[in-house]
């Protein structure tokens, strides 16, 4: 297991490319296997949990032709179904939760789709109902082994388009009933589709291989079935948890940072909710500059004056995957804010290793946390922890930063799970930052 090596109290400065939006690849790479077809996908993120998908992906017969840095040309014309019957596929595909979006298209194209129970992060219940339950809608036949945990979807011939309406609005779940209704015979409407912008990329790119869906970016996607796909190039979107890691850990370490060409148009209320913790960020032109905040940051109350809350919701809400962010930020804030974490029960489990680098928490219960800003006149101090999951992990990292001292990470494996080369580039920006095997 790898650890970081951090010295805190660091003031950092430059500028800083986002990579690749690592939940948008995991559903495109699965798109591929819709078509025998060639499909090219550019801006793809070095990050483990997408080249485990990229591998599993190979041992499935996908050709995988890498051309420069981030760009890669897939062919699925030779894809070996028997695979997923196979123990070294159970454990493969057992490893990585975006492995659940790879049962859409196969079912669509083949017939049949199995996995595992996915793993990924720990924070929480994360239920598959949704997916399996808009399977069923199209026409398949559901098993589960209960001894494995091993679950599978069969058809004979086409899907057969329906109408549902999901009782969750789960981005994997609507991407890999898309997947599997663009080869359905009829319509299908999914009402309380999820509608995030990398589900939208999803379906853009579906219809630019001769899919046709409608209502793209709303909750209502109506999807008239096709027989046959072809090829197509696509790029990916600049991750917007990475970007918004990048605005907090600018704000924590009171550093100068541009973050470069963000796509503005699909950060929805991201910018927002940091500029409600009195974070100051520019929009300069595709780029968000953040000043460096030597008078601190002051956090906003409602406009009756009671204590801020920041709560995460469906798209257009705010997303989950910050929330650990703003937490961490929130502690050398001005001011006082309730962190309401809705979506899952765990998340917020970590807030423990920064009380004992002397933030001011108290954690209500598994879904709330209140904090109570030091306005930087008291220091976090360097620890040793680990990182639990990958928004927790980069969440203590900033933290680190922060601090005054040498922190140890440990664990990092969580963080390469979404974060590409992240000590090489903030190392670029003047951080004292150190792996270690």
């Amino acid at each position: 297991m790898g650890t970081f090596k951090i010295e805190g109290g660091i003031q950092l400065k430059g500028e800083v490319q986002p990579q690749g939006a690592k939940n948008e690849a995991l559903q495109i790479l699965c798109a591929v296997l819709l078509t025998p077809e060639k499909v090219t996908i550019n801006n793809i993120p070095d990050i483990i949990d997408v080249n485990k998908l990229i591998t599993l992906l190979g041992n499935l017969g996908v050709k995988i032709q890498k051309n420069e840095k981030g760009s890669i040309t897939f062919q699925a014309d030779a894809v070996d179904v028997s695979y997923l019957e196979t123990e070294a596929f159970k454990k493969e595909g057992g490893s990585l939760r975006g492995s659940i979006m790879i049962v859409g298209p196969l079912l669509a194209r083949f017939g049949k789709g199995y996995i595992p129970k996915p793993g990924g992060d720990k924070i929480g219940r994360r239920r598959l109902d949704t997916h399996f339950e808009g399977f069923i809608n199209l026409g398949a036949t559901f098993r589960y082994e209960r001894e494995d945990h091993f679950y599978g979807v069969e058809v004979k011939g086409r899907l057969k388009g329906a109408y549902m309406l999901l009782d969750e609005a789960s981005v994997t779940g609507t991407a890999n009933i898309v997947m599997a209704a663009v080869l359905a015979e009829g319509t299908t409407t999914i009402y309380n589709a999820a509608c995030e912008p990398y589900l939208q990329q999803l379906c853009k790119m579906l219809n630019s291989m001769g899919a046709n869906i409608k209502g793209v970016g709303s909750n209502m996607l109506i999807i008239e079935g096709v027989e046959s796909l072809g090829g197509c190039t696509h790029r990916i979107l600049p991750d917007m948890i990475e970007i918004g890691s990048w605005i907090g850990l600018a704000a924590m370490t009171r550093s100068e940072i541009t973050i470069k060409n963000v796509s503005w148009e699909n950060l929805g209320v991201i910018p927002s909710v940091f500029r409600k913790l009195g974070i100051t960020l520019e929009q300069r032109q595709d780029d968000i500059y953040i000043p460096a905040h030597t008078d601190g940051y002051k956090i906003k109350t409602d406009i009756d004056g009671s204590i801020l809350t920041i709560a995460d919701a469906p798209w257009p809400g705010f997303t989950p995957d910050l929330l650990s962010i703003i937490l961490v930020v929130a502690s050398q804030a001005d001011g006082d804010v309730l962190i309401h974490q809705k979506m899952f029960e765990s998340r917020l489990f970590f807030v423990d290793k920064l009380i004992d680098m002397g933030a001011k928490i108290l954690l209500c219960d598994p879904h709330r946390a209140v904090v109570m800003g030091h306005n930087f006149n008291s220091q976090l101090k360097a620890t040793v922890m680990s990182s639990p999951d990958i928004r927790a992990g980069i969440s203590l990292l900033i933290a680190a930063l922060s601090a005054k001292g040498t922190s140890t990470i440990q664990n990092i494996e969580q963080i390469d799970r979404g974060y590409e080369r992240i000590d090489e580039r903030l190392r670029a920006l003047g951080a004292n930052i150190v792996r270690e095997q």
